[in-house]
């Protein structure tokens, strides 16, 4: 099978929250127990994840933000940190491939200093 016309786009764990959200209102007319089930059992991961602390507006703005640094990260390691923000150095070298030679300790800290400005409720690992 070829696809000629791709279309897709990734979605954060916020947007997913959101979505089902919104499928979670309205599935009660179609009577579909299997997906209220993965409904439900999603709803409750999500809301016991960082997602549930940001918003539309925080996320651009760190995504706006880390675009502007020096260092180049991919669209999926950008991702990654809004869906897990990093709280430490450690963290960073586990969501960025290779971060020990694509990252100066100053990138690095730079990162978690965005990061700390716009999910300000992310627990960080120090405490």
């Amino acid at each position: 099978m070829e696809i000629v016309n791709p279309c897709y786009s990734v979605l954060s764990n916020y947007e997913v929250m959101e979505s089902l959200k919104t499928l979670k209102d309205t599935k009660k007319k179609y009577g579909l127990r299997n997906l209220a089930t993965i409904t439900y059992e999603t709803l409750q991961y999500l809301e016991d994840s960082p997602c549930k602390q940001e918003t539309r507006e925080s996320i651009h703005a760190f995504l706006t933000e880390v675009k502007n640094l020096s260092c180049k990260l991919t669209t999926t390691e950008c991702l990654m940190m809004v869906n897990d923000p990093p709280t430490s150095a450690l963290h960073i070298q586990l969501l960025i491939e290779d971060s020990e030679e694509r990252l100066s300790e100053e990138q690095v800290n730079e990162i978690l200093q965005i990061v700390a400005k716009h999910f300000p409720n992310t627990p960080s690992e120090n405490t």
